[in-house]
Formats: C-alpha cells, sequence, structure tokens
C-alpha cells in the first residue's frame, strides 16, 4: 500500500491536511471505513465523522461508509492536523464577545489584542486560553492536543468574525469548507494611496519569507510558495489613503497584508509590511503631525473581518454574518474624512 501526504491547504499551514492512500493490488474488498481505521491513528468517530462530511474520496468521488476498497483504489481522507503546540493550555477567564452561537458553533468578533492560539511570545490570554475556560469538551485536532473548535484563524492586531466549531463533527464540516475554500469571507482596510483601477484582483503566491519567516512573500512567478487570490474593491477614496474591501478566495497567512503591499497599497498601522508610516502626502509638519496621531488611534493594521459565510454543519442551510466596523478604525475614519473635507 503506498502512502504520501499533501500539502495542506489553509491560511495557517498547520490546520488541516489529506492522506492519501493507494490501495494495494492484492487488497481484499474492505469497508473504507475499517480500511482508513487500518492505516491511520485516526479514532471510528474521526473517520465517520470525515465520511459523513463528505471528505473522503476515492478515485474522485465521495463514498460512504459501506464502499468496499478494491486493488488499486486511490482513498483521499481529510482530516484537521494536529498542532505542533504544547498540549497543556491554562483556562483564562477572559470575556468573549460572542455574537451566535448554537449547539454545534459559535461566532466570536474578537478584538484587536487578542492571539487566536499560543504560541512562541504568546502563551496565554489568547482565545484558546478563553475557550478553554468558558466551554467544556470542545473538539480538538488528535489525542487530546488542544486546539479547541479552530478551523481557522485571524492574526493579532485584526478584529472580527471567527467560527468556533462545539462538535467534532461540526469541526470536520467547517474545516472541509475552509480548505475547500467555499467559505465567504469579507475584510475592510484602511491602505496607503489610491489604487488605480476601482476593483481588481490579487494572483500571486505566497510563502514564508526566506529571510525573515514571520512575514508572508510575494512570488509573483509563482516559482515558490502557494497560490493566492484576493479579489478587492475601493469603498471609499480620501486622498492618501483609501478604505478597500477585500474578499478572500484563498486563505494565506497575512494574505491581505501581504497582497496590498505588493500592489504598491500597504496597511495604514501594519508595522510588519511598512505601513506604520507616511507613505503618501506632502511632508509639511502639519501633515506629519496629522498622519502621527492617526496611528496613535491605530498603533495595529488597519483590516477588520467583517463578515462570514458557511454552510451549517447540521442544517446545511447558508449561514451568512456580518459585524460592525471597530471603534478604532471608525474614528480613524472620521479623522481622515475631517482632514480630507478642511485641509
Amino acid at each position: 500500500m503506498e502512502e504520501k501526504h499533501i500539502e495542506d491547504d489553509l491560511e495557517d499551514d498547520e490546520l488541516y491536511e489529506h492522506l492519501n492512500l493507494t490501495a494495494d493490488p492484492g487488497q481484499a474488498p474492505l469497508r473504507v471505513d475499517k480500511f482508513i481505521g487500518h492505516h491511520t491513528n485516526s479514532s471510528r468517530n474521526k473517520i465517520q465523522h470525515a465520511i459523513d462530511s463528505e471528505s473522503v474520496k476515492v478515485n474522485g468521488k465521495v463514498v460512504r461508509s459501506s464502499y468496499k476498497v478494491r486493488p488499486g483504489d486511490n482513498i483521499i481522507i481529510s482530516l484537521a492536523k494536529p498542532p505542533k503546540e504544547p498540549s497543556e493550555v491554562i483556562p483564562q477567564d477572559i470575556p468573549l464577545n460572542i455574537i451566535y452561537e448554537d449547539d454545534s458553533l459559535l461566532l466570536v468578533n474578537k478584538d484587536a489584542d487578542m492571539v487566536v492560539h499560543p504560541g512562541f511570545n504568546n502563551w496565554d490570554g489568547t482565545l484558546v486560553n478563553a475557550l478553554v475556560f468558558h466551554f467544556k469538551n470542545l473538539p480538538t485536532s488528535k489525542n487530546g492536543v488542544i486546539r479547541p473548535g479552530l478551523v481557522h484563524r485571524i492574526d493579532k492586531g485584526t478584529t472580527g468574525l471567527l467560527v468556533i466549531a462545539k462538535t467534532e463533527y461540526a469541526m470536520q464540516y467547517l474545516a472541509k469548507q475552509f480548505a475547500d475554500h467555499s467559505t465567504e469571507r469579507t475584510y475592510y482596510c484602511m491602505v496607503w494611496g489610491e489604487p488605480k483601477e476601482d476593483k481588481g484582483t490579487i494572483n500571486a503566491n505566497l510563502g514564508r519569507g526566506f529571510k525573515d519567516r514571520r512575514i508572508s512573500e510575494v512570488f509573483p512567478e509563482g516559482d515558490h510558495g502557494r497560490v493566492a487570490i484576493t479579489h478587492y474593491e475601493v469603498i471609499r477614496r480620501m486622498r492618501y489613503v483609501s478604505i478597500v474591501k477585500c474578499n478572500l478566495e484563498t486563505g494565506r497567512t497575512h494574505q491581505i497584508r501581504a497582497h496590498m503591499k505588493h500592489i504598491g497599497h500597504p496597511l495604514f498601522g501594519d508595522t510588519t509590511y511598512g505601513g506604520d508610516r507616511a507613505l503618501r502626502g506632502n511632508m509639511f509638519t502639519k501633515y506629519k503631525q496629522f498622519v502621527d496621531n492617526c496611528l496613535k488611534i491605530m498603533p495595529r493594521q488597519a483590516l477588520h473581518a467583517k463578515s462570514l459565510g458557511f454552510k451549517h454543519p447540521d442544517s446545511e442551510e447558508w449561514m451568512q454574518f456580518d459585524s460592525e466596523l471597530p471603534e478604532d478604525m471608525v474614528d480613524l475614519i472620521a479623522k481622515w474624512d475631517h482632514y480630507v473635507q478642511h485641509n
């Protein structure tokens, strides 16, 4: 039996994987759920959830548990990957802004200061710490490793909507949608400058930077990195900055931040991608002071995950959620609007 791993396909490189199995020429007919159980460490429940959520395909077609694997069959199983972080997370009583909840999932509106998952320099005070405290028995990825309910992430400094799975099946079902890029994700941001076109698409590979792996580097020739596609629309032009709506077709790490910098319009306040200084406009003292004051209002990237749409894991009905812009972003736009109107 031949086995290989295919690169995962989510915004975080550690959230999802596809396991590719090929049955031996002498394989006797065997139910696909049992075949997978014999060749992976996954539990029976996790395998069944994967099958129920149409995350198991044989020869490119979705199958049910009763399908009998035959010689030469190619079986691809899509499963949540175990993260590399430690398995112990301290429960912390951190308030959560929950905008929707049912038996299968919840939607939270993340604030700017909150990190989603514990990691280097951020081992506590994260969304995961809060989830472990507020919700018992949330699904994890494997062997009790802590990643309660997470199927996607947004950066620290970025505000907005995140969906959390409350059951193993919901986690598998939602994760597949993110892997298949069938969710709807709309972000609003303020960028430096005014894009030439009112609408556009950025199709440029993204990958970890060669010199600094904390950033995402653009590879427009497609020779490195992974496919990344961002659709954008200018909502408002404000002389030296613009309000832009971005829809993610893919979801790579820092995708909007890296893509907008690539086309010459870094996000306002983005220290990682060079947007934390005046990049447009005259550099007279009055204007520079105005920009400095705006950066005090927005000491982060001006980026908000405004809307999120997906199919519900139980009803399979489309659910669409929207959120208001955070207060600091509203204040920033108002301040810039006032400057444009009076200067």
